[in-house]
Parts: structure tokens; C-alpha cells; sequence
């Protein structure tokens, strides 16, 4: 199984370099030669990102979790995986190129510099944290992702108030729809990280007895939830519309960031493991 794992870890880069070479190539030429077969390549890829975590989690007995290179492979499939959720449920596929460049940063950074860690820490062998883990950071790709279409609907705006109608502007959809699509991608991360939270308050008590609600990871996840959870609401009920909406979806973001970046090294949390 060793060498499997060493062959997956070694052509995933380039299944994703493949995927976004259609994905990009159906965006610049707007045609119809990829329009089907780039999402089923999108799958193809996925579903052995898929195989290689459960290969690694078997082999190595533990979720692919215990260093900061694992989870940059876990971060490039949660990232294509949130967008390809995105595009079953919208059947909007000229984004793509936007969003599948980031899963090849994260994949090539991992499968040059990952290692292979057999003794770790108990807890983290527990397959609940694996899942915890997991649900949170497709959670979090899914704001990535409606951070970056606030990003691309305030490109295109720009462009509409500046009379530029080139590229950007045949290519991109309406500003009704990246706002959809940046409000539906902060959706699909407030419903998995709600799903990281509620496995997280079953398994923490058992894991760490001595644990402290006051902790700084807690607040801040908590804090990131309440604000895209206002967000939602706000957004539902008819008060914010357009302009206000994509700003506050890039605004979560960086929140959700200084967060995870304050929790984690500006910190002591019973989150760091290692």
C-alpha cells in the first residue's frame, strides 16, 4: 500500500494542473468542447484524492491530520470538494479556474514536503477527530470560496462602472449570480462548520476532561459561526442585498483567518497536538 500511496501523493498535483488547465481553458475559449468532461475529470480527481486520505488514514493508522502537511492535503481536496458541492447544486461552471488553482497550491506544496508519521499522540488516532477535523476545514474552504467570489463580483462591478466589457465581463457570470454563489458557498461552510461543532462538544469532553469552554480555539470558532450565522440571517430576511453581502463575506473571512492565526500561534490552546 506504501507504494500507492507514494504514486497518488506524487500525480495528484498533476490531476489537478489537468483539471485546471480545462476548467481555464473552457473559461478563456467559452465553448463547449470541455463543458461536460471537466466536471467528471473534476470527479475523476476528487475521487482519488478520496482513496489516497483513506489509504494514508488505513495505512498509517491515524487521519491524515498530525502535521501541517497533511492538512494542505486535506485543505486541497476540502477546497475542490466544497466547489464541486457548489457546482452540483448551481450548475454554474465558469468559476472554477478561480477556485481549483487553489487546491493545486495546496496539493503540490503537500505532496513535496509531506512526511510519514507513525507514532503520534493517542487522540489523534480518534476517527471522530479525523471527522471533526475534516467537517471544519471544508467548512472553512467553503468561506474561502464566498470570499472569493466577493472578490470577483467587486472586480466585476468595477468593470461594469468603468464601461469595461472585455474579457472579464463575457466571461464571468452576472453579479446576481456571484453574489448567489458567494452567498450559498457561506452556507455550505456555516452547515459543516456547525457539523465540526456538534462533533466537537460530544468528543472534547471525552478527549480532554479538563478542558475549558474559555479556550481561545472555542471563542474564535465560535465567534467565526455567530458572524456568519448573523451573516445568513441578515441576508434572508431581506436587509442586506448585493454590494453589502459580498463585503461581508470577504469580511468574515479575514475575521475567520485572524482568528485561526491568533487561536493557533498567538495562543496556548489544547488544540495544538503537535
Amino acid at each position: 500500500m506504501k507504494a500507492v500511496i507514494d504514486t497518488l501523493n506524487f500525480f495528484l498535483p498533476i490531476f489537478y494542473i489537468v483539471t485546471f488547465g480545462f476548467y481555464f481553458y473552457d473559461f478563456m475559449k467559452s465553448g463547449k468542447k470541455f463543458f461536460n468532461s471537466k466536471r467528471l475529470f473534476l470527479f475523476l480527481t476528487l475521487l482519488i484524492h478520496f482513496c489516497y486520505l483513506i489509504f494514508r488514514t488505513v495505512y498509517f493508522d491515524h487521519p491524515p491530520i498530525t502535521n501541517v502537511f497533511e492538512i494542505f492535503t486535506v485543505l486541497a481536496f476540502a477546497v475542490a470538494f466544497s466547489y464541486y458541492i457548489l457546482e452540483l447544486l448551481t450548475d454554474i461552471r465558469g468559476t472554477g479556474p478561480f477556485i481549483i488553482i487553489i487546491s493545486i497550491f495546496f496539493q503540490l506544496v503537500s505532496s513535496v514536503f509531506i512526511t510519514d508519521v507513525f507514532q503520534v499522540k493517542e487522540v489523534l488516532r480518534n476517527h471522530l477527530l479525523g471527522i471533526h477535523v475534516f467537517s471544519a476545514l471544508v467548512g472553512y474552504s467553503a468561506f474561502a470560496m464566498s470570499c472569493v467570489y466577493g472578490f470577483l463580483y467587486l472586480i466585476l462591478y468595477k468593470q461594469i462602472k468603468l464601461n469595461k466589457f472585455g474579457l472579464i465581463f463575457d466571461r464571468l457570470p452576472s453579479l446576481d449570480v456571484l453574489e448567489r454563489l458567494s452567498f450559498i458557498s457561506a452556507i455550505i461552510g456555516f452547515i459543516l462548520l456547525t457539523i465540526a461543532i456538534f462533533i466537537g462538544i460530544i468528543w472534547l469532553p471525552k478527549a480532554f476532561p479538563k478542558f475549558s469552554y474559555v479556550d481561545p480555539k472555542l471563542i474564535g470558532t465560535f465567534l467565526v459561526w455567530f458572524l456568519y450565522g448573523l451573516g445568513i440571517i441578515t441576508k434572508v430576511s431581506g436587509k442586506w442585498q448585493g454590494k453589502k453581502v459580498v463585503l461581508f463575506s470577504i469580511l468574515g473571512f479575514v475575521i475567520a483567518i485572524l482568528s485561526t492565526i491568533m487561536s493557533n500561534f498567538l495562543a496556548l490552546s489544547f488544540h495544538s497536538f503537535y
